[in-house]
């Protein structure tokens, strides 16, 4: 009896896969589609869907005009992310988007805590280096160690990108600060004009020194957007107070203040963030001084927009930072510092106005 034929046990595609590699390297050069599909003799649809897995996992690189070449160092790029601080619910919704789109790219996410904390960032910016990752993106809301962390993550010569708060070094990603404001402004000052007959007793900023001046014209736009839509307000009816971005310490400062001024009934707050803006309807509430009170956040947080449904609420409005674009528009931010490309040295994502009637639930 003849013994049948020893069975091969191989993948087709596989085998397929590693034609058109080993094709990239053996040329090296790029090469477009048609190309690797007259080399190969490989189906169009096949060679397609190969490139494009090669790509996403780091093996290959698509030029701008459609052809493919062999990246020498087939390792998977890991970028370090220092989050801001995991129990603000804005940075995890960056982390969130920033790990999909890592994800997507075929890029390694190493993450590590900043915990509002200026001592823990500049701790965090050391590991980066230790590590040796190939990009940093820095969320660090302490302006005074932003120096510190830009300067050692370029003595290591490692790419920084900084969201939101500027670091020497860096190239700046995120919202452009004072034009936020002037947004929310300009809805505070509409509120006046339609419900309080343009008049209103206070202007109150809930600001963000720790993070510097460029994050604190969030409220300076705010101011200047009121006092341009209510011109005859006094230069002592604003005040600005540090809410630090947090929601107990906002909700005790607009505390303190609603009980010390418990006459005054038209009372126009902008908060730096939608975290300090809850924590002033949270106080407004405890007061019961919730209809004397108008109050715009920034970042439009999951919070915020069910906050704004409810009836009644003092939030009338938040500013989205559309945060589901940072994930995709730092990995190509990142990527391209990484292939040596010119890039502007700020970036600004995209926002939105959203007001109460505009909020959906979540």
């Amino acid at each position: 009896m003849a013994k049948s034929p020893k069975r091969l046990y191989l993948i087709p595609v596989l085998s397929k896969a590693l034609d058109i590699l080993e094709l990239l390297q053996t040329e090296n050069q790029p090469m477009s589609l048609e190309q690797i599909h007259r080399s190969t003799r490989v189906s169009k649809t096949t060679v397609y869907r190969v490139l494009k897995t090669l790509v996403h996992r780091g093996y290959l690189a698509q030029a701008p005009d459609g052809s493919y070449r062999h990246v020498a160092r087939p390792k998977k790029l890991r970028f370090g992310f220092a989050g801001q601080s995991a129990d603000m619910p804005f940075s995890q919704e960056v982390s969130r988007s920033l790990h999909e789109a890592a994800a997507a790219a075929g890029v390694e996410i190493v993450e590590l805590d900043n915990q509002y904390d200026a001592p823990t960032a500049v701790r965090n910016a050391e590991q980066f280096v230790q590590d040796r990752v190939d990009l940093v993106i820095e969320f660090n809301v302490e302006q005074q160690v932003a120096p510190v962390i830009g300067d050692k993550i370029a003595a290591a010569g490692i790419p920084l990108i900084a969201i939101d708060i500027p670091h020497p070094n860096a190239t700046y990603f995120g919202v452009d600060n004072y034009r936020v404001g002037v947004e929310a402004g300009e809805v505070l000052a509409a509120h006046a004009q339609q419900n309080w007959a343009g008049k209103a007793d206070w202007v109150l900023g809930l600001d963000l020194p720790e993070a510097g001046l460029l994050v604190q014209s969030r409220v300076s736009g705010a101011f200047d957007a009121v006092r341009n839509g209510l011109p005859e307000l006094p230069v002592e009816s604003f005040v600005r107070m540090d809410g630090r971005g947090m929601r107990e310490r906002s909700c005790k400062l607009v505390n303190d203040f609603l009980k010390r001024h418990p006459k005054d009934k038209r009372i126009l707050i902008a908060a730096a963030t939608d975290t300090s803006a809850l924590g002033a309807v949270d106080a407004a509430r405890q007061q019961k001084r919730h209809r004397h009170v108008a109050v715009v956040g920034q970042d439009c947080i999951a919070e915020a927009l069910c906050e704004m449904n409810a009836a009644g609420s003092p939030l009338i409005a938040s500013v989205s930072h559309e945060v589901g674009s940072y994930g995709p528009s730092l990995m190509q931010l990142g990527l391209a510092l990484l292939k040596g490309q010119t890039v502007p040295p700020y970036n600004y994502v995209a926002h939105r106005l959203v007001r109460a009637t505009d909020a959906v639930a979540v």
